[in-house]
This record gives C-alpha cells, sequence and structure tokens, in this order.
C-alpha cells in the first residue's frame, strides 16, 4: 500500500506536498468559495468544494437537503456565560454548562465515584466523549472492533487511519465538574482518588484502541490556554503526565502511534508530552513551532496558521504567513498546513482562498 501524504507527515517522513488538517465550520465560505449556496445545496456544494480544493479533505453530506440557516446572534441564557452559546459552522455551540448542575459543593466532588458511575457517562453529553466505560469490551464493541479469528488489530501500513478520544485525562475533572469546582478541589489531597478512578476508565479506552485496525490514536487534552498552562508542573507531574505515559505505552506497545492536541500555547509541556511518547502536537498559533521543530528531530506539528490573518485578507500578510509555515516544515518531515485556531463561519472566503491558493503554490518540500 502507498504511503499516504498525511501518514508520512504523521510518521516524520518528509512528503514532498505538505498536506492540510484544517479544522473546518464555515458554510458560508463554501458558498463564496464554490457558488453554490450550502444552506440550498448542502451537498452539492459540498462536492465542488473537493472538486476545487480535494486537501481539504472535507466529508460530502448523504443529502441536498436543504438546511435552515443559523441565527446570527447566540442562544440560551445570555446572562449567564455557563449557558450562552454561539453560532458555530451551520448550527450553534453547545453551552460551557457542564458539571454545574451535579457538583454544588467541594464535597460533592470529593464524594463522586467515576467508576460507580462508568456506565452513566451516556447519559452526560456534558462529558463530550459520554460513552459506557463500564468494561474494556464494551468500548471495543463501540468502535466496531472485531474479535473474529484473522481480524486485523492494525490499519496497514501507510494508512493514515485512526481513533480519537477527547478526555485524555485532564478533561474528564474539568468537563465533569466545570472549570470553577476543578480548581476549586485540584489541590485538594482528597482528589487523587477521582483521579485515579478516571485513569481506570481511560486504561479501559486505551486497550480498546491498542485493539483496533488503526495506526494512529489522537489524543486531545487542552492542558494550557492560550497565555500557556492551566495547573502547574508539579501538579502535571503528579496527575497528568504519568498517566499519559502509561495510556500511551499501551497503544505503542501494540504498534500505533500518538498524536497529541490541544488548545492553547504548547511551549512550557511540548517537551512533556513528547518525552511521555507523543510523536507530535497539533496546537494553535500561540505556539513557538520553530523551537519544538528544532529541539524535536522529524516530529510531527500542525497548527501554526492563524484565522486572525485570513479574517484580515490582507495578501502580503496571508503569504508571508504561508512562507512561514513552509519554512518550519523543512526543519521538520512532520509538519501539516494547518489553522490552529480554526476556520469558523466568521472568518472570510476571500481570506481562505488566498491561504489556500499560496499553500497550493509554496507547500512543497
Amino acid at each position: 500500500m502507498p504511503y499516504s501524504d498525511r501518514y508520512m507527515a504523521y510518521m516524520g517522513l518528509g512528503p514532498k506536498r505538505i498536506p492540510h488538517w484544517e479544522h473546518w465550520s464555515n458554510p458560508d465560505a463554501e458558498t463564496w468559495l464554490t457558488g453554490i449556496d450550502y444552506y440550498e445545496h448542502p451537498r452539492l456544494c459540498r462536492l465542488k468544494l473537493r472538486e476545487l480544493y480535494p486537501q481539504l479533505g472535507l466529508g460530502v453530506p448523504d443529502s441536498d437537503k436543504p438546511r435552515p440557516r443559523p441565527r446570527l446572534g447566540a442562544g440560551g441564557d445570555s446572562s449567564d456565560s455557563a449557558k450562552h452559546t454561539v453560532r458555530w459552522g451551520d448550527g450553534e455551540t453547545a453551552t460551557w454548562e457542564h458539571g454545574e448542575a451535579f457538583f454544588k459543593t467541594e464535597e460533592d466532588v470529593f464524594a463522586f465515584s467515576p467508576l460507580e458511575h462508568a456506565a452513566d457517562f451516556v447519559k452526560w453529553p456534558h462529558v463530550v466523549v459520554d460513552w459506557d466505560y463500564s468494561s474494556e469490551e464494551k468500548l471495543f464493541e463501540f468502535f466496531g472492533g472485531d474479535d473474529s479469528p484473522g481480524a486485523p488489530d492494525k490499519a496497514p501500513e501507510g494508512s493514515d487511519a485512526s481513533v480519537c478520544f477527547y478526555n485524555t485525562m485532564f478533561m474528564w475533572p474539568l468537563l465533569t465538574f466545570g472549570w470553577e469546582m476543578f480548581l476549586r478541589c485540584c489541590l485538594d489531597e482528597r482528589f487523587q482518588r477521582v483521579m485515579d478512578e478516571f485513569a481506570e476508565l481511560n486504561r479501559r479506552v486505551f486497550r480498546a484502541f491498542a485493539r483496533l485496525p488503526v495506526n494512529f490514536v489522537i489524543c486531545h487534552d487542552d492542558i494550557v490556554t492560550t497565555r500557556g498552562p492551566v495547573c502547574s508542573p508539579k501538579w502535571m507531574n503528579r496527575y497528568i503526565f504519568p498517566r499519559y505515559e502509561e495510556f500511551w505505552s499501551i497503544v505503542k506497545s501494540a504498534g500505533k502511534e500518538v498524536i497529541f492536541m490541544a488548545d492553547g500555547c504548547m511551549d512550557a509541556y511540548a517537551d512533556d508530552v513528547f518525552a511521555c511518547g507523543a510523536r507530535g502536537i497539533i496546537s494553535e498559533p500561540y505556539t513557538d513551532y520553530k523551537a519544538i521543530a528544532a529541539k524535536h528531530k522529524d516530529c510531527f506539528l500542525a497548527g501554526e496558521g492563524d484565522n486572525r490573518i485570513l479574517s484580515s485578507c490582507d495578501g502580503a500578510a496571508i503569504k508571508k504567513m504561508v512562507l512561514s509555515m513552509v519554512e518550519t516544515a523543512q526543519m521538520t518531515g512532520g509538519y501539516m498546513m494547518c489553522i490552529g485556531n480554526h476556520i469558523p463561519w466568521n472568518v472570510p472566503g476571500e481570506g481562505i482562498k488566498m491561504y489556500l491558493d499560496y499553500s497550493a503554490r509554496y507547500a512543497h518540500r
């Protein structure tokens, strides 16, 4: 099987054409780029977009049934930031109301047992990965695992087949208890038992992943903000990084590689993530990608592009950004063109077209 450009980038093998990994939620730009109204003809519009820009790798809707146009403003309770929603793609976001409805006090947090509720997370959409964690087998089945004789537990060499997990460790307490309650409790010694139980849930996840026919496991955890770390190195080295090393060793021993994903600025913790066994990092443009590329030979990197520059529709600035991204790509065999802080609905199609066209022209080794 020939190696895909994406596989080669993941593995640091320096494909001649630098591929894209774009976070896309912009139906308005699809309309602008294709001349076909996305809301009137979502399938035709996406088919045309794939023809024009196959490097985006976007899926195609099954139906061309018209879709309702989203509200321009926000939904939910605008007086309560936790319940507030905003437009996202062709719909709107969920709220940021996570554990607040269930955990009113610190004592509620310390009394909670993730293991006792392992099967109940299917009723808790606010944790994002609302699955049944009661056993490794339930998770393996959920992901379509096949234990029949001769069934593969790894994808063919050269395939970029992957599986993703949103709550690699840090997201569990953040989403389960909510930001404020998490931060109020995380330094208490009683928090260790709660984190140990979350770790057992994830142990089951990664054991199931090790048996799936994939080559890559994409692990998401927002351990940083745009300004850097949320929690101290001491806390991270107690609760998070040892778990990464354990979980990732499970899938790596099965021949799979780990790609780590985090919003924000990863400068402070990039070395730790690599030390735990990640093959690469996808993050946001607040991260110093050139410094990471210089330190970690042929690591995978993505997310250096900035949607604020696209939104300016300044051709010279967008070209400069693309050339700088290509410069980083020359420093490591693992690199993808990526607007790390997303391409949401309000980024103008004009700026996106400039970015894609400059990338097509310059994003080569």
